[in-house]
């Protein structure tokens, strides 16, 4: 396989087969965010990608999962997607999902119609970073888009049949919003009702905005602690029907996983339990993205 710079992927695409599709990320300007900051970006010719589907499939026996990189690959046009993933058929027939990184504003470009019809040629689960429910801190983090945006791409997603899995990032908000992170937040997942919630804990990179906004006091970042506070706040405000939640990143202070609601009184206890000493957060030199 041929890459060009850091690849990234969602931590259940583990074992996928990563193809990319686009360099980089089209919207690149979040605060928290260095993934990208090195690569301009651009659309892959079609040639190439085939090109690399064919270099993985004499590699490879069986792919059961391809993951379509980079940072927001259903920014492509539908016909684009469509190509792509009709060539993923013929080539890897044994590929049981396909899965790729959208943002909100990617899902509202598409039509019902072609969601669906995406989700009918391999396209199975779409990865939204929500990050916070809070407009105040999308805003301030140059997310690029409001919470009712999210909830309503949130929500096309679920109706087309595709699985959504919903990224949120603890202590985005910093000590002075804490509260309104939490609770915005949990509010904003319950109006999508995703099938997936993956909670990741902030982390400050060389070069961003964020990390200069730190260093200069223009944001506090919250103990280990807080983000526990802040994580039982908003299992009290997010009323899902059948989720899978895992907060098992490595950026994370503590495991926690379960499948809400059943498991949101447990998963509270549990973080009662930590706040009372019963566990020992991961130190600083163990955190990482």
């Amino acid at each position: 396989m041929r890459y060009e710079g850091n690849v990234f992927r969602p931590p259940s695409e583990a074992y996928s087969l990563i193809v990319q599709v686009t360099i980089g990320c089209a919207h690149n300007k979040c605060t928290f965010c260095g993934m990208y900051k090195n690569e301009k970006f651009r659309v892959r010719d079609l040639a190439e990608v085939v090109e690399d589907l064919k270099l993985a499939r004499a590699y490879y026996n069986k792919v059961e999962r391809i993951f379509l990189a980079d940072g927001d690959a259903l920014c492509l046009s539908f016909d684009r997607l469509r190509n792509i993933l009709t060539e993923i058929k013929a080539i890897f027939p044994e590929c049981e999902r396909v899965g790729i990184y959208a943002t909100p504003k990617d899902i509202m470009r598409k039509t019902m119609e072609e969601l669906r019809e995406l989700k009918n040629l391999g396209l199975g689960i779409l990865y939204m970073g929500l990050e916070s429910g809070s407009d105040e801190i999308l805003t301030a983090v140059k997310k690029g888009v409001t919470a009712q945006e999210a909830i309503e791409a949130g929500r096309k997603a679920v109706e087309s049949g595709l699985k959504l899995s919903v990224t949120v990032i603890s202590g985005l908000g910093g000590r002075a919003k804490w509260r309104e992170h939490a609770i915005r937040t949990g509010q904003v997942l319950s109006a999508m009702d995703p099938h997936y919630i993956g909670l990741l804990t902030l982390m400050l990179v060389d070069g961003t905005e964020m990390k200069r906004q730190v260093d200069q006091g223009e944001v506090e970042l919250l103990a280990p602690e807080e983000v526990m506070r802040e994580t039982r706040l908003m299992f009290e405000n997010t009323n899902v029907t059948n989720c899978i939640f895992r907060s098992n990143h490595a950026s994370n202070y503590v495991s926690l996983r379960g499948t809400l609601p059943q498991d949101k009184e447990s998963l509270i206890r549990g973080i009662d339990r930590i706040l009372a000493g019963g566990c020992h957060f991961k130190q600083e030199i163990f955190r990482a993205l």
